[in-house]
């Protein structure tokens, strides 16, 4: 019991820490731009997973890596944390925090999709039907819910969003195959993912240093979106007896970015955000749930 209370706690402590991310973006696009968020994040990301390597004495294991380790590397820092914070990056700088927070939670939707393309997994008419719920969740919340005169708020914003949402899922499926030691490919994922963007903002004129308030958030994303937020929710599901008790709590992420987005961002939650979230969420908890039924 003591340990599995010790998961919780490092659970409701990771979902504490990821659901203030959503301000924390908007808060810090405020001073830099999003590219510059993603090189300097990602830089902190680096520093601390390499610092924790060295720490817990796994620097060995990091100096022998393989050719091949390399190489899944190379591809999946692309998805992430380059491609996919790139484009949520951008989507944030064009929405509301509400709006973006409750667009990228569509990823586990996407998830079924490209497994029932790639690993041809069959889609259920339980599937087909939480798809359906969720997609409307996503049309309520880009249209605020207004269906008389449906203007989207931002087209490309919304589209970022979304597609965002496509490469966290395929980054999903490709960690899921990648049985190397967690804090080897993170740390080797993250390493690329800095040299892509180092890339990106030199041929895109956009290598500058931050300043003070900007520091403080490309610091504050580093450590608890990219870095010690994963210890932790590890951590947790190693400490966890019913694993599943553990990860449903991420669900309560969504709904607390609102809460943050309103206090810290000031933004006044629509009711058409909050009501979309719901089917979002409610869709895919139904597919979890028969998913469980068949198994």
């Amino acid at each position: 019991m003591k340990k599995q209370n010790k998961a919780l706690i490092l659970a409701l402590a990771a979902v504490l820490l990821w659901s203030t991310i959503g301000s924390a973006f908007k808060i810090t696009l405020g001073y830099i731009n999003f590219t510059q968020v993603l090189l300097y994040s990602s830089l902190v990301a680096v520093i601390f997973l390499g610092t924790l390597i060295t720490v817990t004495g796994k620097l060995s294991t990091i100096l022998k890596v393989s050719l091949k380790s390399i190489l899944a590397s190379a591809v999946m820092g692309f998805l992430n944390p380059f491609a996919y914070y790139l484009i949520l990056l951008k989507a944030y700088s064009l929405l509301q925090a509400q709006e973006a927070v409750a667009l990228n939670y569509t990823w586990p939707m996407i998830l079924v999709l490209l497994s029932a393309v790639f690993l041809r997994h069959k889609i259920s008419w339980i599937n087909i039907i939480s798809l359906i719920i969720s997609f409307s969740g996503t049309v309520i919340i880009a249209t605020k819910g207004n269906f008389s005169d449906v203007q989207l708020s931002d087209h490309l914003g919304v589209g970022l969003a979304l597609s965002s949402a496509f490469f966290w899922a395929a980054y999903w499926l490709l960690n899921l195959k990648d049985k190397r030691a967690t804090e080897e490919k993170l740390f080797l994922n993250f390493v690329f993912g800095f040299i892509y963007t180092l890339i990106y903002c030199v041929f895109t004129k956009n290598l500058t240093f931050p300043g003070p308030e900007a520091t403080i958030g490309v610091i504050y994303i580093g450590l608890f979106e990219m870095g010690i937020t994963f210890v932790l929710w590890l951590n947790a599901l190693k400490n966890a007896e019913n694993t599943a008790k553990v990860s449903n709590l991420v669900y309560l992420s969504p709904f607390l970015s609102l809460l943050f987005v309103s206090v810290a961002v000031g933004e006044k939650i629509l009711v058409s955000t909050f009501a979309g979230l719901i089917l979002i969420i409610g869709g895919i908890l139904i597919q979890q749930m028969a998913a469980k039924a068949r198994q």
